[in-house]
């Protein structure tokens, strides 16, 4: 099964970007995740229509955040991503005749909305910031082992 990385690359590119002492081109960016200049434009697109990413014109252009890493909430990024899906899982029939299958749909459909209601409420509480105070609390405890 495929796994949506769209949410950890955005929080990657503008980890990067917020270290960035001027613009990103999107090419810039994709070399960071390994990635495609397109993709990092598409992922780019929400996040500027949400103003946490603004678009510099001109031959010095390129991204760069609009607001400081600790107003923006992981959960801003996630609504400006389009709210992608949290879980690969899901029922296997959303109208089944059979009780069982009906049963086991409930107890999913009734866990996983716990488990979703958890964690936005932890995207509402942590920032980009938090994030890069985490890192640099880990890259200097590490150091260069990595």
């Amino acid at each position: 099964m495929k796994i949506n990385n769209s949410f950890s690359a955005t929080l990657h590119i503008l980890l990067h970007m917020e270290q960035a002492d001027k613009p990103m081109t999107s090419e810039q960016m994709a070399a960071f995740i390994d990635g495609n200049p397109a993709f990092i434009r598409k992922l780019l697109a929400g996040l500027r229509e949400s103003q946490i990413v603004c678009a510099i014109k001109g031959h010095h252009g390129g991204w760069r955040l609009c607001r400081p890493a600790n107003e923006v909430t992981l959960h801003d990024i996630y609504v400006a991503l389009g709210e992608p899906a949290l879980f690969a899982l899901g029922n296997r029939s959303e109208n089944p005749a059979c009780l069982v299958e009906q049963g086991v749909n409930r107890m999913m459909s009734s866990t996983l909305a716990d488990a979703e209601t958890l964690i936005l409420a932890r995207f509402k509480g942590l920032t980009l910031q938090d994030i890069g105070v985490e890192f640099m609390s880990y890259f200097n405890e590490k150091g260069h082992e990595s």
